[in-house]
């Protein structure tokens, strides 16, 4: 094997020789002759590439080969052979950083993940780890000791009140305190979203197991209860008030509290009765008083058997905790408790977490990864992480298993590990699903790399959320691959690091999360090895539950050969179609590193095949007729043919039908004619919100020019600015702004739509033919300026064409008719100003126009909307947000509240008469883009997962991958 190794080595690339040969008679076939991929076996022992066989050398790496050997589960070890390549990974890896320490070999964990081969290894190993030299204070509080001081405890300052204070909180007083230190950094986390919520607790675990006897039931609690009596951790409390930090007392006796609950036959299951009793939801362990375990028991007479619901809290148990915690019930029940080893304190990693690396080696590491991240990264626009949990979703899928087969094959091929290779795959979704091609997401590290002696056995909370940066526009799939390692490799040594200080590391600004969502990578036991031992007869897990504050979180189970995703989000994102993106992810990406290791990372696709067809096509099916030929006005002067009577606009009293608006429109524009004005000019309009403003408007389409709309609010430089910068021949104003810009003017006609009337008024009222001007919908219609936020504002040309289809998507989405009222009350240089008026306009509606004054005033602008039977009202964001929580009349006409211009922040009230909208879209785009009703009366905003597009409408990213669309 050796030489077929080194004969292809000669002619493909490292990253392409087989990282396993196993020699068969005959290749497996299905029924339909080829390949068989189930049936092929899996390699082992010496089918892994060794490299060219070279015996360790020196009494180290003969030490570290032996060990690896043990853990490993492989006869012959080279000094070249790769850890990761040999199937190890990061549980396994504990282990070995453990047994090395037993062996006195150190090294920093970091060098297993850098230099995982067992020469590089070695070589670091007789460095040393400073770490290791830390020296752990002992407990001094004596075992027979009925009076506690403050030179007692070692790893924590309270005066004499403090501690009397703490001891008046455990029964028994002084004799039951075996220890008193404080927390551990991410048990300071899972305590503030204690506190910050009333009802509930986000991080209670709730297992349900059935027992067919009471006596197997009985026997299980008692083998617990053995097991709070051997770890501290069991057996410890949280106490907080009046303390400058809060700090865990751990008792030297704690009772397992188990509560009797009787359920009812009639109404429904028992066990689903027992878990809706004390449901995480709803229900709180008691933190003060130890255990963090509650257990409940009920008898279920429907199926004969006893339930026991066991609910522990999170500042005592992580994910591994919990499978220790079983496996020692289990060494219980088959009488072997004596083959347990001597259980180790949990304060030795509290006082390695709070003593080891320093607070500034910590904030160095972390802003270097994200001093210059300013921005959070959110997917699909999920920003709230100080949620209860009590909303999220769950959903899970399993790899395939050839998917996961190929990953492990490749993850040895490499040299890394296969959480490597997931932390890649889901930072390729995060990237999707937020539109940012460099991302922060939070990742759960195993916390026991540097916990130090026995730390593969110690219960008690080890995990530490911290963030990991990745910038997917860097590098192609194998290049990032290796660079995720090394990140992955990176943060170990800093894995007790509260996130708090990462976070303040980067320049996002408070409250601001800096990101919100997780990949949980943890390696897990199947119930099959576990059902399978006699302890466990008679017994049966029924149902298990983990929660989150997160509103985004992938849990990755590794199950030894397959992995399990667990998705669990709040709506609208829906976990199923998480764990399909992930699915799509990881096998795009393993097929770019089995067979085009330069694909640029970019172009690994995260949807689905159904998904895909939905966004690209099924999304973007909302081609709509519309009059392609027509110009905006042409549509205005058939209304006013058809109906010249019908009021066209309404302002403090004033009415003009669509015929008295044609006719001074007309005037207007013949005499801007004369001036001149034509297609390919611009004139700028600057007045208040007015009748002369509409026919302002009206006169400039019709010959063919675009107007250019400025907001009389605006400074006099960024007036000045936008008529220097659109160079319009004309501008139409009045006499209260006219004096203002007399001096900006730069020689451009200055015209007073009320004082100079007279000079226009022998014009001839006929529409001018716009085919003697040449004029098409391709013709712009008017010339916006942005807000300038990023720099000086930028002028956006939108054609007729584009307006024309906004006008038609509008009217035929909102039903519009000759029948409807609606209001324009937006600024005139807002370019949702347009979208108020054409619709409306060109469907033969009344344009009321509401008063500035009446924008301040939720009650004023409500009763105007009552009085004048307003249909149809669009308001920017801040100003619908307003009326929403202010009080209205009864007795409106309002069917729809359009709104758009920024996020909103919460659902519209429940009971409204009206159906409320929200609106999204670039100027660019002709106003709108997506819209969607919002449903009142939920408890928190989110944006649309499934927005209504307006015509043409489609949506890619950069690197031409659909986006989400809202």
């Amino acid at each position: 094997m050796d030489d077929l190794r080194a004969h292809l080595a000669e002619t493909l690339p490292e990253y392409m020789v087989p990282a396993a040969f196993v020699h068969l008679e005959a290749l497996p076939l299905t029924a339909n002759g080829k390949l068989d991929r189930k049936a092929l076996p899996a390699p082992e022992g010496d089918a892994y590439a060794a490299c060219s066989y070279e015996a360790p050398e020196g009494e180290t790496e003969q030490t570290l080969a032996a060990i690896w050997q043990d853990i490993l589960g492989i006869e012959r070890i080279g000094r070249h052979d790769n850890f990761f390549e040999l199937g190890g990974h990061s549980l396994l890896a504990v282990t070995l950083i453990a047994r090395m320490r037993q062996a006195g070999l150190h090294a920093d964990v970091r060098t297993l993940f850098t230099t995982p081969t067992l020469v590089g290894l070695a070589a670091l190993a007789d460095n040393g780890n400073p770490d290791d030299n830390l020296v752990i204070p002992a407990n001094g509080i004596p075992s027979d000791c009925t009076a506690i001081t403050p030179e007692m405890l070692t790893l924590v300052e309270l005066d004499q009140a403090q501690i009397d204070y703490i001891v008046e909180t455990v029964p028994g007083g002084a004799p039951n305190v075996q220890d008193i230190y404080p927390l551990a950094p991410l048990q300071e986390g899972i305590l503030f979203h204690h506190l910050l919520e009333s009802e509930g607790d986000a991080y209670q675990e709730p297992i349900v197991m059935a027992f067919d006897t009471r006596e197997r039931l009985d026997s299980f609690l008692t083998a617990l209860q053995a097991v709070v009596d051997r770890h501290d951790i069991l057996r410890t409390a949280v106490v907080w008030e009046g303390l400058p930090e809060p700090v865990q007392v751990v008792w030297r006796e704690a009772r397992l509290a188990v509560e009797n609950f009787v359920v009812d036959p009639e109404a429904g299951e028992a066990a689903e009765q027992l878990l809706e009793r004390y449901d995480p939801r709803h229900y709180r362990i008691d933190v003060k008083v130890a255990p963090l375990i509650d257990g409940f028991t009920a008898y279920d007479p429907k199926e004969n058997r006893w339930l026991l619901l066991l609910l522990s809290h999170h500042l005592a148990l992580d994910h591994t905790a919990l499978d220790i915690l079983l496996e020692e019930i289990q060494m219980h029940q088959l009488g072997q408790a004596d083959l347990l080893p001597v259980p180790l304190p949990f304060r030795n990693f509290v006082a390695q977490a709070r003593l080891g690396i320093s607070r500034e080696e910590h904030e160095a590491f972390f802003r270097g990864m994200l001093g210059d991240i300013d921005e959070p990264t959110a997917p699909f626009g999920l920003l709230d992480v100080m949620g209860d949990g009590s909303r999220v979703q769950d959903a899970s899928q399993i790899v395939a298993s050839d998917l996961a087969r190929r990953v492990r094959e490749q993850a040895r091929t490499l040299g890394i590990s296969a959480a490597s290779l997931f932390h890649l795959a889901w930072a390729t979704v995060v990237s999707r699903t937020s539109g940012r091609d460099d991302v922060v997401f939070g990742t759960v590290l195993f916390g026991r790399m540097q916990g130090g002696e026995g730390a593969d056995r110690v219960l008690g909370l080890f995990i530490n959320t911290l963030p990991l940066r990745v910038q997917l526009a860097q590098g192609s799939v194998l290049e990032q691959a290796r660079d995720v390692q090394l990140r992955l490799a990176g943060l170990l040594r800093h894995e007790h690091a509260p996130l708090s200080l990462a976070q303040r590391c980067s320049a996002v600004q408070a409250p601001a999360p800096l990101f919100s969502s997780l990949l949980n990578y943890r390696y897990s036991h199947t119930d099959a090895t576990v059902d399978s031992t006699p302890a466990w007869q008679g017994i049966e897990v029924l149902s298990g539950e983990e929660r989150t504050n997160y509103p985004i979180v992938l849990s990755v189970d590794d199950l030894g050969e397959e992995f399990l995703l667990i998705a669990q989000t709040l709506p609208p994102v829906a976990p199923e179609r998480l764990c399909a993106m992930m699915h799509t992810a990881l096998e795009n990406l393993l097929t770019a590193l089995e067979n085009a290791p330069d694909t640029a990372m970019r172009q690994i696709d995260v949807l689905p095949g159904t998904e895909r067809q939905r966004v690209l096509y099924d999304w973007n099916a909302t081609q709509a007729d519309y009059p392609r030929d027509r110009c905006l006005h042409e549509l205005f002067e058939a209304q006013a043919r058809n109906t010249p009577d019908a009021p066209a606009v309404v302002h403090d009293g004033r009415t003009l039908s669509y015929d008295e608006l044609n006719t001074r429109a007309n005037r207007l524009a013949h005499h801007l004619r004369s001036l001149g004005v034509g297609p390919e000019a611009q004139v700028a309009l600057c007045l208040e919100r007015s009748p002369e403003l509409v026919v302002g408007l009206l006169a400039v389409l019709k010959t063919g020019a675009a107007y250019v709309p400025l907001d009389p609010a605006y400074p006099e430089d960024r007036l000045a600015y936008m008529l220097e910068d659109s160079a319009p021949l004309a501008l139409l104003t009045d006499s209260g702004i006219k004096a203002r810009l007399t001096e900006r003017s730069g020689g451009t006609a200055l015209i007073d739509l009320v004082a100079d009337a007279a000079q226009w008024a022998h014009q001839s009222d006929i529409n001018i033919d716009p085919s003697s001007l040449g004029l098409t919908p391709a013709h712009l219609a008017y010339v916006i300026y942005t807000s300038g936020s990023t720099g000086q504002p930028k002028g956006v040309m939108v054609p007729h064409a584009g307006v024309m289809n906004l006008v038609c998507w509008h009217n035929r989405q909102f039903q519009v008719t000759a029948a409807d009222r609606a209001t324009q009350l937006a600024g005139l240089a807002f370019d949702a100003s347009a979208w108020e008026t054409w619709p409306y306009l060109l469907a033969g509606a009344c344009l009321h126009l509401v008063r500035p004054e009446c924008l301040g005033q939720p009650e004023v602008l409500w009763q105007q909307l009552a009085d004048e039977r307003i249909t149809l009202a669009f308001m920017p964001t801040p100003l619908a947000e307003l009326m929403l929580a202010s009080p209205r009349p009864e007795h409106l006409a309002l069917r729809c509240l359009l709104t758009g211009g920024d996020q909103l922040h919460g659902y519209p009230p429940a009971g409204l008469p009206f159906e409320v909208i929200n609106n999204y879209g670039p100027t660019e785009n002709s106003v709108v883009s997506t819209s969607c009703s919002v449903p009142a009366g939920e408890k928190d905003c989110h944006r649309s997962a499934n927005p209504s597009p307006t015509p043409a409408f489609t949506c890619w990213t950069k690197a031409s991958r659909p986006s989400r669309s809202a």
